[in-house]
């Protein structure tokens, strides 16, 4: 960190090739849901994949809306801005049931799949099923995952059987006990998420890339005049308890972000007022996959940057520092912080360092949301 009285200014990283820390999330949803039209919202990607009569997914990125990371930019004024961001797969309209979603390489490896279901009533634009039903179509799609996964652990379980007998080594063991625990579940009608398997087991499971073990945000696409329901939609249209399956919701109404994505921001912002809407509907959505994943944002600054990184809960320094770059991992000396709050309310890192509110951690401080961090680190 170089010093001066005046004020104290973290050096800038200049990154080469930093890691990937963007999240990935598969759209599912019945057809006349809204799917398609909300991915292209959500990414502004207009044009269907050229899918070569191949089932294909149309992939677009959003980013996660952080008014922590505007307001440290206007503090820094810096040349560049970057978010957090969120990538968003969408499959071609008629295709994309859970079986063929296990051939699709965006949905496999997917952090967390959203599913969009129909809440509004057209009748200009039938409903598959005939009728608007939030709760069936959510049990609809969820079995859908469940049966896709279950043909997969019977395959690998047989598979297994015969590797074992001629290599009874642990590592498969121990494979077969986790699949042995999951298949009595998937045939009960559980998805695997709610297994609740933690540490070494969990990434054994995620090694599969199931469906049913991804988290899943329940999109309502409402009617206009249920846009204002949108904070509590679980409650509103009576669904049953989403947590227990390893659920969350958030609401929408496709409808009005159209009409929203047309007007310039103050009219936006002064529609969505009259509306009793605190933020877009798209927005909600973002953030709401983004905390989904139990996932939050630490900020690198600068004059030639301000950033937010993209990192799991509870995750070390020395890793956070990885997000960034390799690198800056290995080379982990100490990571200088200061809380995001604690810098805006002082107005320079300076002021935070006088107050004493500019620290030290070691490799394993565990970074907290917010945290506006300079990694020292070899070179």
């Amino acid at each position: 960190m170089h010093e001066t009285k005046a004020k104290v200014k973290f050096p800038t990283v200049r990154v080469l090739a930093c890691r990937s820390t963007m999240l990935r999330a598969g759209l599912l949803g019945l057809l006349s849901s809204g799917k398609t039209t909300l991915f292209q919202l959500l990414t502004s990607v207009r044009e269907a994949p050229r899918t070569h009569g191949k089932a294909e997914a149309n992939v677009g990125v959003s980013r996660v809306p952080d008014d922590r990371l505007d307001r440290l930019t206007a503090l820094f004024n810096p040349q560049r801005r970057v978010p957090a961001t969120v990538e968003f797969a969408d499959m071609a309209a008629g295709r994309g049931d859970a079986k063929s979603l296990l051939d699709v390489a965006a949905f496999r490896n997917a952090d967390a799949l959203l599913h969009v279901v129909r809440a509004f009533h057209d009748p200009a634009v039938p409903h598959p099923r005939e009728t608007v039903d939030p709760a069936r179509d959510i049990q609809m799609i969820e079995e859908e995952l469940i049966l896709a996964d279950l043909g997969v652990v019977e395959k690998r379980l047989e598979r297994l059987e015969k590797d074992l007998k001629k290599n009874p080594s642990p590592d498969l063991k121990k494979e077969q006990e986790i699949l042995l625990r999951g298949k009595p579940a998937l045939e009960a009608g559980r998805a695997l998420r709610t297994l609740g398997l933690t540490g070494d087991d969990a990434k054994r499971l995620r090694g599969f890339q199931f469906l049913s073990a991804k988290p899943l945000l329940v999109v309502l696409n409402v009617d206009e005049a249920d846009a204002a329901k949108t904070d509590d939609v679980a409650g509103a249209f009576g669904l049953p308890d989403l947590a227990a399956s390893g659920m969350a919701a958030a609401g929408v109404c496709a409808k009005i972000e159209l009409e929203i994505a047309a007007l310039d921001p103050a009219d936006a912002a002064a529609f969505m007022a009259d509306l009793g809407l605190k933020q877009s509907g798209l927005d909600r959505i973002i953030r709401a996959a983004y905390d989904l994943l139990g996932y939050m944002s630490f900020f690198t600054v600068g004059e030639d940057e301000c950033r937010a990184w993209s990192i799991p809960r509870n995750t070390p320094a020395q890793e956070a520092a990885g997000a960034i770059h390799s690198d800056i991992q290995r080379g982990f000396i100490r990571a200088e912080v200061v809380a995001c709050d604690a810098l805006l309310a002082r107005g320079s890192l300076a002021a935070c360092r006088d107050h004493g509110e500019l620290r030290l951690e070691g490799k394993d401080y565990l970074v907290a949301d917010g945290d506006v961090i300079n990694f020292r680190h070899a070179t």
